[in-house]
């Protein structure tokens, strides 16, 4: 059997943020975004990492079985779905091990080329930037529309979803974007809970040793007020919300 060879930037064996459970969380390398507030900017770069074989993982992977048994393994980044033959490859002998599988992504990729990846996940976290096109754009240097298309895409298939979005102040943590946002999701029956992520300030350092200005210098943190605001903006269109 031919081998995959694919970067990671990293590796999690004890997870418990990125899906059900405790996970191994496989953090691969290069994105196509360049989000102001991308809390893991090491990872943005294709050049970056380093490279493995799917068989290589798969070995660590098995090795934390007894750990990850009430979880699985996720797929994270970086954008998983910018090396799709090898996403999909390793997806796939995680199931075909016995392992639930999950997919953190932005949807940043047209379905022509990421549907193969989406369909070898049990679950999908599909990280929405932002409602509002341009200001998604503004956020990543790109719109929103390939991401609402996989959403439309698991509707249609009934993958379930997991919705993230981050709540920065000055951008997307604002009432009338936050009840666009909610009242588009509300009728999705894939979609299983929406995960507010309050913005934070803990990858400065990491702008700093890339020698990058912090493209959101200033920004505060959200306070535990806007929060539970936006929280219940969410509940009140009847989505399940964990903050």
């Amino acid at each position: 059997m031919q081998e995959i060879y694919g970067r990671i930037h990293s590796l999690e064996s004890f997870g418990t943020l990125d899906g059900p459970g405790v996970r191994f969380v496989v953090f691969l390398q290069g994105c196509p975004l360049r989000c102001r507030y991308c809390h893991n900017p090491d990872t943005q770069p294709f050049d970056g990492g380093r490279e493995v074989t799917v068989s290589e993982l798969m070995r660590q992977i098995e090795s934390c079985r007894n750990f990850i048994r009430s979880g699985g393994v996720t797929l994270s980044g970086g954008e998983p779905l910018a090396q799709p033959e090898f996403a999909r490859e390793l997806l796939m002998r995680c199931r075909a091990a016995g392992f639930h599988t999950a997919l953190d992504t932005s949807g940043a990729y047209a379905l022509p080329h990421s549907r193969s990846v989406i369909e070898a996940a049990d679950l999908l976290l599909l990280d929405i930037k932002a409602f509002d096109s341009e200001l998604c754009r503004k956020l990543t240097g790109a719109d929103n529309s390939n991401a609402l298309a996989t959403l439309d895409d698991c509707e249609a298939n009934g993958k379930p979803v997991w919705i993230r979005h981050v709540l920065v102040p000055g951008y997307t943590l604002d009432p009338e974007q936050l009840e666009a946002l909610a009242a588009y999701l509300a009728p999705f029956r894939c979609v299983e809970r929406v995960e507010l992520l309050p913005f934070h300030r803990l990858a400065e350092f990491k702008w700093r040793a890339l020698g990058v200005k912090d493209p959101l210098a200033g920004v505060p943190e959200p306070v535990e007020s806007e929060i539970k605001t936006a929280a219940e903006i969410f509940s009140a269109a009847g989505l399940t919300v964990v903050v």
